[in-house]
């Protein structure tokens, strides 16, 4: 199974390219299944939030349209904080996703990628804090799917990358709860556009993850441009395998499928 289970369409405000366009080039590069997952963020920048019935109502069209070429799910990727968890619960009661994407893309309403977050802190504190927010988001919350490109914090950090060690005991009690609940977490592509030096999230948490009994595992692309869509899926597969795990991971109304790798 090639599939990628992130992807982001002109539904998402910082992508233009169009649903019915990503499922041509899916077909075209020979994807068996994608899942469309757009933004939503509530607490920062709402008025770009995904258009919920808009949405909804062209992944009907395209799954009406291609739904024998290639497996079309509906997908949602939740930037949750602490502060919009009640907000987050009534979009997931109100529409059938197939797969939720539950990530961290603020805390207290300050971005990473503008560094707004990690202005005025040190490298610990920032880090630190990222792990602390989605531990207390996921203790809270339990209506996703997987923990979607944990440790993105990375991408964005100036000083480096922090030592694994440091973090270690929270990004554990992360998975614990995580594996304790059923839920999974993701493989993020981008790590190979961004240009780092691991993947996303790193081996250490990928091994940290498979030691503890983790196995719901997808792979995303994060695509936003056709150039994105599906990038590197098999070549992840491939690590994976090498690290132990023996399945991949889709989704059909919020449960988990595996496939072997």
């Amino acid at each position: 199974m090639i599939a990628d289970y992130h992807v982001h369409t002109s539904f998402s405000d910082d992508s233009v390219y169009p649903m019915e366009e990503v499922v041509r080039k899916a077909i075209s590069i020979g994807l068996q299944e994608i899942c469309f997952t757009e933004h939503v963020d509530h607490g920062v920048k709402t008025e770009d939030n995904c258009d919920y019935p808009a949405y909804v109502k062209e992944f009907g069209r395209c799954s009406e349209k291609y739904g024998t070429e290639i497996g079309l799910k509906l997908g949602i990727e939740f930037g949750m904080q602490v502060h919009t968890i009640d907000q987050f619960q009534r979009d997931f009661d109100e529409y059938d996703f197939d797969f939720v994407i539950m990530s961290c893309h603020q805390v207290g309403d300050k971005e990473f990628w503008t560094k707004d977050f990690q202005k005025g802190k040190t490298q610990k504190e920032y880090n630190e804090k990222y792990y602390v927010e989605i531990l207390k988001v996921i203790r809270t919350y339990k209506d996703y799917s997987v923990l979607g490109h944990l440790d993105m914090i990375k991408r964005y950090d100036d000083e480096g990358d922090y030592p694994f060690e440091k973090v270690e005991g929270l990004i554990r009690e992360i998975l614990e709860t995580v594996i304790r609940d059923g839920k999974g977490i993701e493989v993020n592509t981008s790590s190979f556009r961004y240009g780092l030096n691991d993947l996303t999230p790193s081996v250490d948490i990928l091994k940290l993850y498979r030691s503890l009994g983790g196995e719901i595992i997808t792979i995303g692309s994060d695509s936003h441009a056709e150039s994105h869509l599906g990038y590197k899926i098999g070549e992840v597969q491939g690590i994976l395998k090498g690290l132990g795990f023996s399945h991949i991971h889709t989704f059909e109304r919020m449960k988990p499928i595996a496939h072997d790798i």
